[in-house]
């Protein structure tokens, strides 16, 4: 016992568990063909917590070392531009209807589901927190912080809207017969945010590209658009 409590006080520990648990989940959903539904992130952040309640491990422990990795999401992120400028000519070409897909895709994501959420009677923190769950965890947080919805709610539906895009865009590819990347991408983005991105990667790096301009566009259309949103929604 006084050996774990020796190690489990190490930052350096935490973050060893957070990249072996991420490494053999990648390693399995490879295995597995790839499905969205066991998604690495999904399966490390279940394993992860498990672990943190069987060993008694406080959150604010674990993060003394995961915060290594939190901190390299905004290099992550910024680094998404790189494919993005080289396809800058289409980008350019393709102004408009992006901008018009990022406001129609982001204002449906919101309104719907709180929409459907109120029809279910669900609490006023919950629709909240259902109001940013299409945009990247880090903006969604941050959106239901000051509307009034719940951080961590956010952030897992964030997760869960993220493994139900990718699961569910191949088949709607194939029903409406979209080949052109640049539109995989992009639908990938404004509707399945980082993980969607990373899934967009999958069919090619301008698809890759599109999903990374998408997931900004969106978040920062949706920062802006939210407050505005909700009292018209009647909350």
């Amino acid at each position: 016992m006084e050996f774990w409590t020796f190690f489990a006080a190490k930052p350096l520990m935490w973050l060893i568990v957070t990249i072996a648990t991420f490494i053999v989940t990648s390693w399995f959903n490879r295995r597995i063909g790839g499905t969205p539904l066991l998604h690495p992130v999904l399966v490390s952040l279940s394993l992860i917590i498990v672990f943190l309640l069987l060993t008694g491990t406080e959150y604010e422990t674990y993060f003394e070392g995961a915060q290594f990795i939190h901190f390299l999401l905004g290099p992550a992120t910024v680094a998404l531009a790189v494919p993005l400028f080289d396809h800058l000519e289409r980008v350019k070409k393709m102004l408009l209807p992006l901008l018009v897909a990022c406001v129609a895709g982001a204002v449906t994501a919101a309104a719907s589901a709180v929409l459907v959420a109120q029809l279910m009677d669900a609490q006023i923190g919950t629709l909240l927190s259902l109001a940013p769950k299409s945009v990247t965890s880090p903006i969604a947080i941050g959106i239901a912080e000051k509307i009034g919805g719940y951080p961590s709610l956010a952030s897992g539906l964030v997760l869960i809207t993220g493994a139900i895009g990718c699961i569910l865009a191949p088949p709607i590819y194939r029903i409406l017969h979209i080949k052109d990347e640049a539109v995989k991408g992009f639908a990938l983005g404004v509707a399945a945010h980082g993980m969607g991105t990373a899934f967009a990667f999958e069919y090619g790096l301008m698809a890759g590209a599109f999903g990374g301009l998408a997931m900004g566009m969106t978040g920062a259309f949706t920062a802006f658009m939210l407050p505005v949103l909700i009292p018209l929604l009647g909350l």
